[in-house]
């Protein structure tokens, strides 16, 4: 017997939303995943939001990405910011479950496509220093390793980029709110500047609400140099989510 089937006997996987009882580990139970907004067919090509049709479309804009100047070339997300979508990004964020993060690997490969390639840096967004200390792990890193794990391509850059300054909390901001917490609160990690210059670089974060904080990564990734920029989210608020 093979000592993972051996562990597993013992221990049974369990679904990472509800715990109920899996065939494999870190996957979801069937109502559970049901329950996920996994974001297939037509989405906006520059935020990842979807949009009605059955196909994707290089080129489609969501409503909002045809008035709002977006920094970087392509956006993509995995699932839709609601129901047990939500419930996971919440548990990865405040609930200390590590494990969510690894389950999103596979979800954040087929999410970014041909995005994320051999020679790509994928730079979590940063959380502030006493942020991190107070949650013990940025959850985008984790995110961003699991998904170059599970595809085997890319280079994690995880501390790649710093946000210089704390930041209050964005619920309840308005768009320009939003927009105008973040300006100038990130830059390039002055140690990593010329391994950006030149670079195809991936942004990677939990959620993408106005797609303020990945402006903000942005435009600090190009102050650096890059060459391009793509932005890939675990969650997206959208409108009729």
């Amino acid at each position: 017997m093979k000592l993972q089937t051996a562990v597993n006997a013992v221990f049974p996987p369990e679904c990472i939303s509800c715990g109920a009882l899996v065939e494999t580990e870190f996957g979801l139970c069937g109502p559970c995943w049901s329950e996920t907004g996994f974001i297939s067919g037509a989405a906006c090509d520059a935020c990842g939001t979807p949009l009605p049709g059955v196909d994707a479309e290089p080129g489609l804009r969501c409503d909002d990405c045809m008035i709002i100047a977006r920094p970087w070339t392509h956006g993509r997300a995995a699932v839709t910011y609601s129901g047990n979508g939500r419930k996971m990004v919440l548990a990865l964020k405040h609930g200390d479950r590590a494990e969510i993060a690894r389950a999103s690997g596979r979800w954040l490969v087929r999410a970014a496509g041909d995005l994320l390639q051999n020679n790509t840096l994928v730079i979590p967004i940063p959380l502030h220093w006493f942020r991190l200390f107070r949650r013990r792990a940025n959850q985008s890193a984790l995110l961003a390793q699991a998904m170059v794990r599970c595809s085997g391509k890319g280079e994690v850059l995880p501390d790649g980029l710093i946000r210089n300054r704390a930041t209050a909390s964005q619920d309840g901001n308005t768009r320009e709110e939003r927009f105008e917490n973040l300006r100038t609160a990130i830059r390039p990690n002055e140690r990593h500047r010329a391994r950006m210059a030149g670079g195809h670089v991936l942004l990677i974060d939990d959620v993408m609400t106005s797609g303020a904080t990945f402006s903000a990564a942005t435009e600090a990734c190009f102050s650096a140099g890059a060459q391009t920029v793509n932005v890939l989210a675990l969650a997206r608020v959208a409108k009729d989510a």
